[in-house]
């Protein structure tokens, strides 16, 4: 009766069950449904109703196991190169990526998010545009079963706990067919893994009740009994609570766990204090109750893996999740998320733990990485550290690394028309001995725009910045300063790690715009300029360059007053993700099977764009013409050049084709430029600019050069030399 009736019934009526109870026990009249409220209370459920067996059944852990069994000592291990990252094959299979937000997409009705992104008319328009490459985003079952049924994500989908396509973007077959679609017109699919951490599934369940190796997959802790008095008591409604200071600060004396860490992800007064949760109490399957401390880097349902546990549970794990992706469902390159905290160690002298650039994250990266490319795909990293544990991650790890170090300084050029940051960035780059091949160049992705400047902040670095001498703490404090000051605005909002707004908002606090949602026409084209101004920035780099849905609809903001939900947990990034419809599919829906309102559109469906020879789609469909025929993202990059117009960018590469030189040249500013300048490269040859539609050469036999540049312009110049010697 208890496992069946009841059971359901406990969750159709109310999840609050003891202030129900003691609301009707002020009435007499509801003694029987007080009874019937109270038997209901007694015989709710509990983690220790779990069925083990079936448990671990459904167990990421369990599931890894048994995919394992099917490539060991099998020839998919030796038919691929591994031991080294390779960036350029990457790019040639395909260097222009879509990314799609699987929560956002709007779907007609009776058709899934994974059909929708199948759909052969849809990609007819987007291989007309240019796109070689669909990032689908997390898209794997993720949230939590501790409740006794499945509770909904609290990051956006990065807190998985199963290797199943989740049922409400569709099923592993229709995946698999969506790749074999992607595959038909040659581009390529890219999924995400997440090493750091897990959702509260099947998995975290079986560690909690003591199960076999489970417990070695999390970095937990049981804690003795005698020291429960430490811990701070947990709701009968709660699985766990956070930990103060004071407790973490006791726990790590008594050698429990190593203590506070180097920062506090999400932080948030009454909610989030530090990086430790403690459980309430559970019964093992041995029958011994515990409590258990747990380490989480972002939120409380996304506990953390232990990458060196002697059982290797979490390796286990992860290596199954890869296997699935790449061996089952045909993704050609997977997303590591946040795959620079995969290591935590005590640090002797000092108050915090060493938690940031570990070698362990270095150790596990590369073997992450390195198998990936075992079984015949390829990976990048979202990684915001600084620049020598970048330097560190990329030897031997990831092909590619999303670009956290020019994205903000692009930014910052854009509202402050000033590209000086952004030239002191790339020097920085420039000295570690990072090629911008090793980049994903991107506009907008699910997260805030991010000004956390990891990169800078530590003070002992000391960095030139307009001819003056900066601890990175003071230079982090001058931009973000600069930059807060025009983008306080009423659609974007700000949260602990950066700018919660898309592009187009963001292109419209730089361009001075106060009503983003009521712009007149002349506005509107000032936006759009400076969007394909930032676009063009990341088009003419080396490397992969990915746009969002987001960006090519021209999504704006969403208002707070449309999602009072999902900004519960003052989780700002919902506002930079509302849905939208690529080619206008279901004109009538105004929002996303998950129920995310359509944000409103600057530039509209991608076929419709295509109509008009000035839209925002048409002008990427001749950037991404350009960039491929002339393999940009192949080409090497020899220098930035010095300017005397600060709102001035160059930017000198040598192409693969015949060597010829490339200049980019950006003005970030809002007036008209003009600039003299020397570059011996460009001595005795012909001159084409890429972006015309003339393409008229023009022939240079000095090394002098007179640029001219409207304001928001750019133009993409090659030198050739081959014709002028045969001249």
């Amino acid at each position: 009766l208890k496992k069946s009736f009841l059971f359901n019934l406990f969750f159709i009526i109310d999840k609050d069950f003891f202030s129900s109870y003691f609301k009707i026990k002020k009435h007499k009249k509801n003694k029987y449904m007080r009874y019937f409220l109270l038997f209901i209370l007694l015989t709710s459920f509990t983690l220790e109703d779990f069925n083990t067996e079936d448990l671990e059944k459904d167990s990421m852990l369990y599931q890894s196991e048994n995919l394992a069994r099917k490539y060991s000592a099998e020839k998919y291990q030796w038919q691929h190169e591994y031991g080294l990252p390779q960036p350029e094959k990457v790019c040639e299979m395909g260097s222009a990526w879509l990314d799609c937000y699987p929560r956002s997409i709007i779907t007609k009705d009776g058709q899934s998010v994974i059909e929708t992104l199948s759909d052969k008319k849809l990609w007819d328009v987007l291989t007309e545009i240019g796109i070689e490459g669909l990032h689908t985003n997390p898209m794997k079952v993720a949230g939590g079963i501790y409740t006794g049924k499945p509770t909904p994500s609290v990051d956006g989908g990065y807190d998985r706990i199963s290797l199943k396509i989740d049922p409400a973007f569709g099923t592993d077959e229709q995946y698999i067919q969506m790749a074999n679609t992607i595959h038909s017109y040659k581009a390529i699919l890219i999924g995400d893994l997440i090493p750091g951490h897990t959702g509260l599934g099947s998995d975290f369940i079986l560690a909690l009740k003591k199960y076999k190796d489970y417990p070695g997959i999390y970095n937990m802790v049981e804690i003795d009994q005698q020291d429960w008095n430490i811990l701070p008591k947990v709701k009968s409604n709660e699985l766990s609570v956070n930990l103060n200071f004071n407790v973490v600060d006791k726990l790590k004396e008594k050698g429990y766990i190593v203590g506070r860490l180097q920062r506090v992800i999400f932080a948030e007064p009454g909610i989030k204090v530090s990086n430790w949760d403690v459980t309430r109490e559970i019964t093992g399957v041995d029958g011994k109750k515990r409590r258990w401390v747990y380490l989480h880097y972002f939120k409380a349902g996304q506990p953390s893996l232990n990458w060196l546990d002697p059982t290797f549970a979490a390796n286990r794990l992860i290596s199954g999740d890869i296997m699935k992706s790449i061996g089952v469902l045909k993704d050609n390159i997977l997303r590591l998320d946040a795959n620079g905290f995969l290591g935590v160690e005590i640090k002797t002298g000092s108050e915090k733990a060493w938690s940031e650039g570990h070698p362990l994250s270095i150790v596990a990266t590369n073997l992450i990485s390195m198998l990936i490319r075992k079984l015949g795909g390829f990976s990048f990293q979202e990684l915001n550290l600084t620049v020598p544990d970048l330097k560190s991650m990329l030897k031997l790890g990831a092909d590619l690394s999303y670009d956290f170090i020019t994205r903000t300084a692009y930014c910052h050029a854009l509202l402050a028309s000033d590209a000086d940051f952004l030239r002191m960035n790339y020097c920085l780059l420039n000295e570690a001995n990072i090629s911008p091949i090793r980049f994903i160049h991107a506009l907008q992705n699910h997260d805030e725009i991010t000004y956390e400047l990891v990169n800078i902040t530590d003070d002992e670095c000391v960095l030139g910045y307009k001819n003056k001498k900066y601890s990175g703490k003071e230079l982090r404090d001058i931009i973000i300063k600069q930059d807060y000051k025009v983008v306080k605005k009423p659609y974007v909002s700000m949260s602990g790690n950066g700018l919660c707004t898309t592009m187009i908002g963001l292109c419209a606090a730089a361009m001075g715009i106060n009503d983003i949602y009521n712009m007149t026409d002349t506005e509107k084209q000032k936006v759009k300029k400076a969007h394909l101004l930032l676009t063009f920035f990341n088009a003419m780099q080396p490397g992969v360059f990915m746009l969002s849905g987001w960006d090519i609809v021209g999504a704006l903001p969403l208002e707070s007053k449309q999602i009072p939900d999902l900004l519960k947990d003052k989780d700002c990034r919902w506002l930079n993700r509302g849905a939208y419809d690529l080619i206008n599919i279901a004109p009538d829906k105004t929002v996303s099977f998950s129920n995310i309102p359509k944000a409103k559109m600057l530039y509209g469906p991608l076929n419709e764009q295509l109509k008009d020879p000035n839209s925002y789609v048409s002008n990427l469909k001749k950037i991404l013409k350009v960039r491929k025929d002339n393999q940009i993202d192949l080409s090497q990059l020899k220098k930035v050049l010095k300017v005397k117009n600060s709102q001035l960018f160059l930017a000198l590469y040598k192409l693969p084709k015949d060597e010829s030189t490339l200049l980019v040249a950006l003005n970030f500013g809002k007036e008209k430029i003009a600039e003299k300048i020397n570059i011996d490269e460009i001595k005795n040859s012909y001159a084409v600019n890429l972006i015309e539609e003339k393409n008229e050469e023009k022939k240079f036999s000095s090394n002098e050069f007179n640029l001219s540049l409207e304001a928001l312009q750019a133009k993409a110049i090659v030198f050739k030399k081959e014709k002028f010697k045969k001249d």
